[in-house]
């Protein structure tokens, strides 16, 4: 049992693990209330069957209300975040548990008669311990203006209330203080995380939108080349072509002309659109390294390179080493949701003549047990089939802590040029 929740806990990113320890923490801050406030009142209390009764009675109301906390606190976490409904009903019974536990421990005072210090401490420290859980959840289901104004009320209410029935107003300026510092505390206990929480989980959608605002973007720069070159080609073609149709019904020959020049024209911008996808498809290593660690930072992503980035190149070989780079920081921004660091090693490996990229990111989230994997997509296998001309290998897979390693390895012999692998008329030799 202890593995799984291990296991599991392990396949949670990072923000994930930050919701869970900020939830647990609140759903914990009840049953240490009962066994620090109300449990050593009621293992205190002897001397008859009522007073047990009350004491008894006070306990179980306090545990009823603590495993209700668990989802009540859930619900208003929700609601805090904008994720759901205010949780009424719940909070009406906890309300309830709440007084009913109050007016135990009260009339346990009475019958008991508690004089001495330590006694008194030890019920003070009760009641406050029984508010706690109903403000913790009120605190994050109403603004903090009107949670204050709302604590200021109940005060007046209850100094009056009890000054007029008991004709005793410092015992109700003193069930007021309790009222107000229970408030307070539960107030500080409750808000932050909340607050904190939603801070995170805006920052998270924050990063998501900014990696689908560069895909949207680069998009857009394709599209807007792809159409400055085509545009007025196509306009030219569906005007010669309509003129080539004129002519050829009146049978004169220069429509046969003016349809030698469309297809001189549609020739050409089939070798333009070539051009306008080659350029797009072509990677200029140092190019790709500097867009990578902007697009990474830009992410939320330490992107840091590393080796002899400076080293010069063939330019086929740059091309591809570009491409991997490109294809390598898609798969963070896509697959690692929760990645916070990047490196990018190159060097050159004298003894084996080979030069070696390595791209290790974190923050990749495992499937979950009983779970197929996601099929891989065809950028890795894009990658193989650029670097197989050249006499490349590219490696990959997840490593230890949620990590994922990619490397490829290019011959680099003393000349500076790939040796195995070269391509002679299309033919590797």
């Amino acid at each position: 049992m202890i593995e799984r929740v291990q296991a599991k806990w392990r396949r949670q990113n990072t923000l994930s693990k930050v919701d869970t320890y900020f939830r647990w923490t609140l759903y914990l801050i009840p049953w240490f209330a009962v066994t620090v406030g109300v449990t050593p009142v009621a293992r205190a209390t002897t001397g008859g069957t009522l007073p047990v009764t009350l004491a008894g009675t006070a306990l179980g109301l306090n545990i009823v209300q603590s495993v209700l906390t668990i989802s009540l606190l859930n619900r208003a976490l929700q609601r805090y975040l904008d994720r759901g409904p205010t949780p009424h009903r719940l909070m009406a019974v906890s309300g309830v548990l709440t007084l009913a536990a109050e007016a135990a421990l009260f009339k346990l005072v009475i019958v008991e008669g508690i004089r001495s210090p330590d006694s008194i401490g030890s019920v003070t420290l009760a009641v406050l311990a029984t508010l706690t859980p109903f403000f913790m959840v009120y605190s994050l289901v109403v603004s903090k203006r009107r949670y204050m104004a709302s604590l200021g009320a109940g005060a007046v209410v209850l100094v009056l209330l009890t000054g007029l029935v008991t004709d005793v107003w410092e015992l109700g300026l003193y069930l007021a203080i309790l009222l107000i510092v229970a408030g307070l505390w539960s107030f500080v206990i409750a808000r932050p995380s909340g607050w904190l929480l939603a801070v995170f989980w805006e920052l998270d959608a924050a990063r998501k939108n900014q990696a689908r605002l560069a895909v949207a973007e680069e998009r857009l720069r394709f599209g807007r080349d792809l159409h400055d070159v085509m545009g007025r080609n196509l306009a030219v073609i569906a005007l010669k072509s309509e003129l080539a149709v004129q002519l050829a019904r009146r049978e004169r020959p220069e429509a046969v002309e003016q349809m030698v020049e469309v297809q001189r024209i549609a020739q050409e911008s089939q070798r333009e659109v070539r051009e306008v996808v080659r350029g797009y498809r072509k990677a200029d290593f140092q190019a790709e390294l500097a867009g990578a660690r902007s697009i990474l930072r830009a992410a939320g992503v330490d992107c840091r390179v590393e080796g002899e980035e400076d080293a010069r190149l063939p330019s086929e070989v740059q091309s591809a080493l570009g491409w991997v780079v490109r294809e390598g920081t898609t798969n963070v921004l896509r697959h690692a949701a929760d990645a916070r660091r990047c490196v990018l090693r190159t060097r050159i490996d004298p003894e084996r003549a080979v030069l070696v990229l390595t791209m290790e990111n974190d923050g990749v989230v495992t499937p979950l047990e009983g779970r197929p994997a996601q099929p891989s997509g065809s950028g890795l296998r894009g990658l193989r089939e650029r670097l197989y001309p050249l006499g490349g290998t590219l490696e990959s897979g997840p490593g230890a802590d949620g990590s994922y390693r990619l490397t490829v390895e290019l011959p680099m012999p003393a000349d500076g040029r790939p040796s195995a692998g070269e391509v002679v008329n299309g033919a590797r030799r």
